[in-house]
């Protein structure tokens, strides 16, 4: 018997190792451990010894078995690895060569509205400004006349970085940490809008943990709440494309802006969906919230250095995720970030459409 189990063996594993396709290793696993396979019946024999015999044998098949498996396995896997390594190699790109017209690229929604804005703006004099998406407790709370209290500095809504830090670190939650940076490090007067990725614990059909905020700050002398209503007019005229927006100033509050508004701007229905533009109160109308806005708080003002009673401004901020949604028709947050080429080719730009107040900046 111990003679016949080498001998397997030995059959057994030189079948493996002159095995040059899949198929034909598979025909080897089934010769030796199939329903009618050589090992299999030699584990069925057990049954039939006698006690000493079985302690005998026993340990010999099985570990046949297991030498058997394993050299399958290893064999499978190095072939598997080279057919890859063959693949990857026969199907090199070219980079170098024209993109091929059958699968053109197209500009993600939120690259082009981000290009919208900035086109807009710039026309109103303000430059874009940028800062780190890690940002420390000060920046991103504290400057902002956020208290150690305030909800915002929640767990459960901002993400802490764990670590050995000078100050508690966080995923900005919101872009106006480039404003206390820009305020800090720049003398007024001041304006400037802050694109970029914010982050918030928090996921539904309208909220993901990741999205793209825009909020504009300017600081200059005899600022007033009449000149944020007009540029936020001016710039909601601009991005939808009518000069039939009316807008809706309600009270609110945030730490960083005293007075505060939430403005809302009128919209009516047109087949089941809202399109922006009219008064909200006209018949089959109403109000949708656009844009958080206020005039910045004198302690912020004093925070960055600044004398309140010199400088004045006013801040505002919206969602840039939401403005495309708004304009584009879409009602679900979420495929944003699928990655869905489907999804991307319905609702992406052409490269050549680029935001021009003159061609239009919804081209």
């Amino acid at each position: 018997m111990t003679t016949d189990l080498d001998t397997l063996r030995g059959e057994l594993l030189a079948a493996i190792d002159a095995a040059t396709a899949l198929d034909a290793l598979e025909a080897v696993r089934v010769q030796a451990l199939g329903k009618q396979g050589a090992i299999t019946g030699l584990l069925k024999t057990l049954g039939k010894l006698t006690p000493e015999e079985r302690q005998e044998q026993g340990p010999r098949i099985h570990s046949l078995r297991e030498a058997v498996t394993e050299a399958l396995a290893s064999r499978k896997a190095a072939m598997e690895q080279a057919a890859l390594d063959a693949r990857l190699a026969s199907e090199t790109v070219d980079m170098t060569l024209p993109v091929d017209g059958v699968a053109p690229g197209s500009v993600h929604p939120v690259s082009q509205v981000m290009d919208e804005l900035a086109e807009i703006f710039a026309d109103l004099g303000f430059a874009v400004a940028t800062g780190p998406e890690v940002e420390d407790d000060w920046h991103n709370f504290t400057a902002l006349n956020i208290p150690e209290t305030h909800p915002a500095r929640a767990m459960h809504d901002t993400f802490y970085l764990a670590g050995a830090h000078e100050r508690p670190m966080v995923l900005r939650t919101h872009t106006s940490p480039v404003q206390i940076r820009t305020m800090t490090s720049t003398k007024p007067p001041i304006r400037i809008i802050a694109p970029g990725r914010v982050y918030r614990s928090d996921s539904d059909a309208t909220h993901t943990p990741m999205f793209h905020q825009i909020e504009g700050l300017v600081i200059d002398k005899g600022i007033t709440l009449g000149h944020l209503k007009w540029t936020l007019e001016t710039f909601l005229k601009a991005f939808f494309e009518r000069d039939d927006i009316v807008l809706r100033l309600r009270p609110s509050y945030f730490p960083f802006t005293e007075p505060s508004a939430e403005v809302d701007v009128g919209f009516t229905w047109k087949d089941g969906k809202r399109v922006i533009g009219g008064s909200g109160d006209a018949p089959g109308g109403g109000w949708m919230e656009v844009l958080g806005s206020g005039m910045v708080h004198r302690r912020v003002i004093e925070a960055c250095g600044l004398d309140p009673e010199e400088w004045q401004g006013f801040a505002f901020g919206t969602g840039v995720d939401r403005l495309a949604m708004l304009k584009y028709g879409m009602d679900d947050l979420r495929p944003f970030f699928d990655g869905d080429l489907r999804w991307l080719k319905h609702y992406g730009f052409s490269a050549l459409d680029v935001p021009t107040l003159s061609g239009g900046v919804g081209a």
